[in-house]
């Protein structure tokens, strides 16, 4: 059945399954934690991918993770400040 559904049919169930979803969820939150939790915002993240395999000293990993973090948030400011230069108009 659902290979006989076009694009906008299937959209539209799955737009209405998320509402569903979101209706019955009583702590927003908590479903929301894990997601939170694997994401750029948190110390984790930053700790998993600075040392995957867990190696370095506590103290070590929390330093080089907010270093990472840092370099991140500047990376993205950089290029944002570039695409905005880009885009500026010509002076005549």
């Amino acid at each position: 059945m659902a290979s006989e559904m076009s694009p906008e049919q299937r959209g539209l169930r799955a737009r209405i399954a998320v509402n569903e979803s979101w209706a019955r969820t009583t702590d927003r939150t908590a479903r929301t934690a894990p997601a939170r939790a694997a994401g750029p915002g948190s110390s984790e993240y930053w700790e998993a991918r600075v040392d995957p395999d867990g190696l370095m000293e506590p103290s070590t990993r929390v330093k080089a993770a907010e270093n990472a973090r840092k370099a991140h948030y500047q990376r993205l400011a950089y290029r944002s400040a570039k695409a905005r230069a880009s885009n500026k108009p010509k002076s005549a």
